[in-house]
């Protein structure tokens, strides 16, 4: 069964991967990197003080501590130890992956650490928006997650099971984070 899942996921992979071109390849690098997020992140920062005022530090220590959980775990109880080799690093696929720039990153991708660490941010940014945003930034976000999650795929370097892993993954940590916040302050969200 596992040999079969792997099998339907490298099909997956080679199929979405095989669908690049340049001005895609130009906007999934950027979509994937880091630093192009930071003005959003900020205005989200700026959002959570302005909706939260006195409470608005806990709420920013738990989006920190759900990102950073999540990217602990991603790469400590799963990389770390499952070992699946990234598409990219895969030797019966190097000739077959599509690589923007050449870059593939470490050896491991099981899970992706980019998938859990944007799905435990939109999620808990989810949950402590509703109730002051409207539906559309609250899907903006999620949309946000999935659409950083799937240029992972796109530039080579996870399969589709690592994304969805990490997603599943992420939803659940920054769920739980928010309802931890909530339990050791239970007004905060009111």
């Amino acid at each position: 069964m596992i040999e079969k899942l792997k099998y339907w996921d490298t099909e997956l992979f080679l199929f979405l991967n095989g669908k690049h071109n340049d001005f895609w390849d130009f906007v999934m690098y950027w979509i994937s990197h880091k630093l192009v997020w930071v003005p959003v992140y900020l205005f989200l920062v700026y959002l959570i003080i302005r909706l939260y005022k006195k409470n608005a530090l806990w709420v920013i220590l738990c989006v920190f501590a759900v990102v950073g959980i999540s990217d602990f775990i991603s790469v400590n109880l799963f990389k770390n130890v499952f070992e699946r080799l990234r598409p990219c690093h895969e030797p019966s696929l190097l000739e077959i992956v599509h690589l923007v720039k050449n870059k593939c990153g470490g050896s491991f991708g099981f899970y992706s650490s980019h998938a859990s660490n944007h799905f435990a941010l939109s999620t808990v940014l989810i949950l402590f928006l509703r109730k002051n945003a409207h539906v559309f930034w609250l899907l903006l976000l999620g949309g946000w997650a999935a659409v950083v999650s799937y240029s992972r795929i796109y530039l080579g370097v996870h399969y589709p099971g690592d994304v969805l892993a990490g997603a599943m993954a992420g939803v659940l940590i920054g769920w739980s984070g928010f309802k931890l916040l909530k339990l050791a302050k239970p007004g905060i969200n009111q």
